[in-house]
């Protein structure tokens, strides 16, 4: 009975693998195929002739487009506004969970209730203040507007509250104060909430899509997620190059996970929430 348990739960855990990893074969063999098999009626999943002229034609300007600076402002714009977001969301939330002072509790509410509120509600007036800043067709469009989001603190809120008290008491008597306590005991001892953060918040701005296309208007500026929607042309769609432009916007996202993946798996089973 143990072994047929066990059989259907290697059964259903390889389904699941199947699901998830498919796609992604799928789009790198296509990547490596020509445009006529990659059209071809029925498909075939392994390329029968393994080729590399989608990432010729990519990388090569054939199609007229800077892949490689859409991918530098990708990882400009990720990268600075995941700082950013650590920043904001540590200094807030280890207020909102250490400090005591009036009004916190209705403060709390105000920033979660705001987790409620549909992103595109927030378009035209996020676009306005961007506007009124002079940022328009710039990446601090990409980096700053994203930057002070209620789900980071949150998150490092509920985090913050389930650190032992004990060695924040101690360093008081030490005669340390809030900073002391925040940079040296907490922040060390946050490293998984910290590295599941950073990495939510990397992916959030490198896949974002809406955004950019309403605040950036020169291709130069363009991230990978709008920039590779212009490959496709208007009668004729070369589907290797779109998948090699796919492939390359997929690689910093699989190797972050991959080097971060025990931080989020324990930041994730560490954060409950208490509070």
């Amino acid at each position: 009975m143990k072994a047929l348990r066990a059989s259907a739960w290697y059964l259903m855990l390889t389904g699941f693998a199947i699901l998830v990893i498919g796609p992604l074969l799928w789009m790198v063999f296509t990547s490596l195929k020509s445009n006529g098999e990659a059209t071809r009626i029925p498909p075939t999943f392994v390329p029968e002739r393994f080729t590399a002229d989608g990432y010729g034609t990519l990388f090569e300007g054939r199609t007229q487009a800077p892949v490689l600076r859409w991918f530098a402002n990708s990882m400009i714009a990720a990268t600075a506004q995941t700082l950013l977001i650590l920043l904001v969301a540590s200094t807030a939330a280890y207020a909102l969970a250490r400090l005591e002072f009036r009004g916190k509790g209705p403060l709390f509410a105000v920033i979660v209730g705001t987790l409620l509120v549909p992103s595109f509600v927030l378009l035209i007036p996020n676009f306005l203040i961007v506007d009124r800043l002079g940022w328009l067709d710039s990446l601090w469009a990409l980096i700053v507007p994203g930057a002070a989001g209620a789900f980071g603190v949150f998150f490092l809120r509920q985090f913050f509250l389930g650190l032992p008290r004990e060695l924040e008491e101690a360093a008081t008597i030490e005669g340390a104060n809030h900073l002391h306590i925040f940079v040296k005991i907490v922040l060390p001892l946050s490293r998984p909430a910290l590295a599941t953060l950073a990495v939510l918040s990397f992916l959030g701005n490198w896949n974002e899509f809406i955004w950019p296309i309403y605040v950036i208007f020169s291709p130069d500026y363009f991230t990978l997620p709008p920039g590779l929607s212009i490959l496709q042309g208007a009668y004729t769609i070369d589907y290797p190059v779109i998948m090699a432009g796919a492939v390359l916007a997929s690689v910093p996202a699989l190797i972050i996970f991959v080097v971060a993946q025990r931080y989020v798996i324990e930041g994730v089973s560490r954060t409950g929430l208490k509070g």
